[in-house]
């Protein structure tokens, strides 16, 4: 099992946004390509505009420090490290690197860069994921303890984006690496595999993934009808398969308190097929029964400029049958298409929610017999937030669903007939909230959780009659 702890990225945020309807939100562009330096290009007011690009790979975890000095205080790369943090009692140790103990000498003289300066009271810092902050820190300081053999101690508070990001602009998409999540199976029968743009794969189906791409497979029984012959075994079998992106926007430029606009969300491709079929096990109470069969987690650093935003990705797959018991199903689909999913701030309007999706669907192969009802899904609870604090949740079920009704009759001379209609349909499920996290962008607090709205869409894949 531990083996398959690895590496992998969110095939499920797939199923996040399936949904044709959503909240329009600025378009984003000038993105990055990825591990390149995240730069700046100033405006003639002054504003900048701060590149978008994946942290760089390999190097100690990137820190951004705002000075309380120096006019408007604007981040600035450091050399500075996050030690150590303490949630509870928001003290974190700082300190710099290591001077080289050979410094190589040179004919002609040449100018270093000046040192970092001390951390001061009134700094902000943001670091990448360190010791005690698994999901990065982004705090602000509000006490210089003292010197430790470790480096220097400080008393922290918690701040904003805006309080490090300012009156600057930056906007941009970030391709996941899709070796940068971890994954935990819940259940026999998962695997998992991905493709690296460097040409690095991993897992059975490596060879034959999209660069960029991550793949989740599961082929896992479920409880089948007690009466059921052994031939008709209730299983969910399937891939999902994506190359998600980050996307990151901030408008510091309004002028007044907090940003003028801001969004934080995921997109990319996706594609899935699955099937279901066997005669599953009557439901018991009101609710189906949910089965989750694995959880990732990831905290992809994306650079804004100088400063480093960790944004950190949830997801728990889970495999949901409702049945009477009765139905004896086998049908599979292929569905295809792009996702965007997150939320989109602006001033005056607040948080509003954005699902959009193109879907494609088709049917494979359908057949239903017997009279009763039965529905499974495929689904996935995810969460986007920043620096570990949740901003945007969403529950998506792709499902199945089929239904039959015979009829028999019998006459005085001995003949009996059979009659009925079948009928099997694709669909989802989508349902999910934006959270008063989404404040860390240094907007007004939601004072309540603002829902995405309950959407469903259901199509149909085959129907038919039977007699004799």
């Amino acid at each position: 099992m531990r083996t398959l702890a690895r590496r992998l990225l969110l095939p499920g945020l797939t199923a996040l946004a399936l949904a044709t309807t959503g909240c329009s939100s600025p378009a984003h562009t000038g993105a990055a390509a990825p591990g390149a330096a995240a730069g700046t290009a100033s405006a003639a007011d002054g504003t900048r505009q701060l590149d978008v690009a994946a942290a760089p790979q390999g190097s100690a975890a990137p820190t951004a420090v705002a000075r309380a000095g120096g006019g408007k205080g604007r981040p600035e790369k450091s050399s500075l490290q996050v030690a150590s943090y303490d949630k509870a009692s928001g003290r974190a140790v700082i300190s710099a690197p290591a001077p080289d103990p050979a410094p190589k000498r040179s004919a002609s003289p040449s100018h270093s860069p000046a040192p970092d300066k001390p951390v001061a009271a009134g700094d902000v810092i943001a670091s990448a994921p360190a010791p005690g902050a698994p999901n990065g820190l982004l705090a602000k300081v509000t006490e210089v303890v003292g010197k430790t053999d470790r480096g220097t101690e400080v008393k922290t508070a918690a701040t904003t984006l805006a309080s490090v990001l300012d009156d600057d602009k930056a906007d941009g998409k970030v391709p996941v690496d899709p070796a940068s999540v971890t994954v935990e199976p819940l259940m026999k029968g998962v695997t998992l595999s991905w493709a690296k743009s460097q040409g690095v794969r991993f897992g059975p189906q490596g060879a034959t993934l999209p660069l960029g791409s991550l793949r989740l497979d599961v082929n896992a029984a479920v409880d089948t009808a007690k009466d059921a012959p052994a031939s008709a075994g209730a299983s969910v079998s399937g891939f999902v398969q994506l190359s998600p992106q980050v996307e990151f926007s901030y408008d510091g430029s309004s002028g007044g308190f907090g940003p003028k606009s801001a969004f934080l969300g995921m997109s990319g491709e996706w594609s899935s097929q699955w099937a279901l079929k066997g005669r599953a096990a009557a439901s018991t109470g009101d609710a189906p029964k949910r089965i989750p069969f694995a959880r990732l987690h990831s905290t992809p650093v994306i650079q804004v400029g100088p400063v480093p935003v960790v944004v950190n990705l949830d997801l728990t797959c889970y495999v949901q049958v409702e049945a009477d018991g009765r139905v004896t199903l086998e049908v599979q689909q292929e569905v295809k298409g792009d996702f965007r999913v997150g939320g989109s701030y602006a001033s005056g309007q607040g948080w509003t929610p954005v699902s959009t999706s193109a879907v494609q669907s088709s049917p494979v192969k359908a057949a239903v017999t017997a009279a009763g009802r039965v529905k499974g899904a495929l689904g996935a609870e995810a969460s986007v937030g920043l620096y570990g604090a949740v901003g945007v949740s969403a529950d998506f079920a792709p499902y199945l669903r089929g239904e039959a009704d015979a009829k028999a009759t019998a006459s005085t001379d001995g003949k009996n007939a059979v009659s009925g209609s079948w009928a099997l349909y694709g669909g989802f499920d989508l349902s999910g909230q934006l959270h008063f996290e989404l404040s860390l962008f240094g907007t007004p607090v939601i004072q309540h959780r603002i829902p995405l709205g309950t959407l469903n869409r259901e199509w149909p894949l085959a129907s038919g009659r039977a007699g004799q």
